[in-house]
């Protein structure tokens, strides 16, 4: 029997509205990144590290749709705040061994993310001119000769080893003490200090002997020639106070808390795959010191330029 007019219509009209969000979900929709919440990323006081987080966070975001947040810390605190849960990614890690030993071996709090592509120089400087000058300064043998050229208010009657911040990797003075140097280490308390008195002392032809490292923009500018120190051999570093050996060299990696190697997905992924040279850090990061960029800026213009290097970074 057919029904009534008045039901079949109601049939119809059910059907119709039945249908209408099948329909309006076949429309085609915009695509959205994949995201998966905050990732946070320590900043430690270095422009070369700055740059590489500048660039990684930008990705993250633009790319993959996540937030950032950057956590301005220094290389102790960086390991304290994966413990903390403060921190997902350290992006520039430079040795640290003794970090590694506690939290990823025995607290097992962070695992490594692979390296990063920087290849990582730390040592002892002095100006191009003093090495024409006298050319036997590279000895460290003979540097007690010239210890009177580099004294300073703040060393008195030693020579001045001139640091930057104190957090730094640095075994200088055990290095100092070690190899009867005529010489105190005196700490800057910044890069940006180390860079004003590299430029001053090869500027004005004064006298400096600095601890400095590579990768580093300022390298690009002027022209500072290394210490031969006693060649570093393995485990020539192994006990800090009994150090009298050159630093080692550096393939520096990335550290990530194990719960983000766990559950950060695309994140994760693009951290690990993020390998880059020291020269497309120095570009980014003489942008961001010299071209009056912002770190968000001048990682904005590389990865424009670049995608060829971060294109492979990707998730797949």
């Amino acid at each position: 029997m057919r029904p009534p007019l008045r039901r079949r219509l109601a049939g119809i009209t059910a059907i119709a509205v039945l249908f209408a969000p099948l329909s309006a979900c076949a429309e085609p929709q915009p695509r959205r990144p994949t995201t998966g919440g905050t990732v946070r990323i320590a900043v430690n006081p270095w422009v070369g590290y700055e740059a590489s987080a500048a660039v990684l966070g930008l990705l993250l975001e633009k790319e993959l749709g996540y937030q950032v947040q950057k956590v301005k810390l220094n290389e102790t605190q960086s390991w304290e705040g994966i413990e903390k849960g403060t921190v997902d990614v350290i992006v520039e890690n430079w040795g640290r061994e003794a970090e590694k030993k506690t939290y990823i071996e025995e607290r097992k709090v962070a695992v490594s993310a692979g390296r990063n592509g920087n290849k990582g120089v730390i040592g002892w400087y002095v100006p191009q001119w003093m090495v024409e000058r006298y050319p036997d300064i590279t000895d460290w043998q003979q540097l007690n000769k010239y210890a009177p050229l580099f004294k300073t208010n703040k060393s008195g009657n030693f020579g001045q080893l001139l640091d930057g911040d104190p957090s730094y990797v640095t075994n200088d003075e055990a290095l100092v003490r070690n190899l009867g140097l005529n010489y105190k280490v005196v700490y800057a308390g910044s890069e940006k200090a180390l860079i004003s008195a590299a430029k001053l002392a090869t500027e004005r032809r004064t006298p400096l002997l600095m601890y400095f490292y590579e990768p580093q923009w300022l390298f690009t500018q002027i022209k500072m020639v290394k210490i031969n120190l006693p060649p570093y051999a393995i485990g020539c570093d192994a006990v800090p106070g009994k150090v009298a050996c050159d630093y080692p060299p550096y393939l520096l990696d990335k550290i990530v808390s194990r719960r983000f190697a766990d559950t950060g997905g695309r994140a994760y992924e693009l951290v690990r795959n993020f390998t880059w040279s020291n020269d497309n850090q120095n570009a980014v990061a003489n942008d961001m010191t010299n071209n009056g960029m912002s770190a968000e800026q001048a990682a904005r213009k590389w990865i424009e330029a670049n995608k060829i290097v971060w294109k492979d970074w990707l998730p797949g």
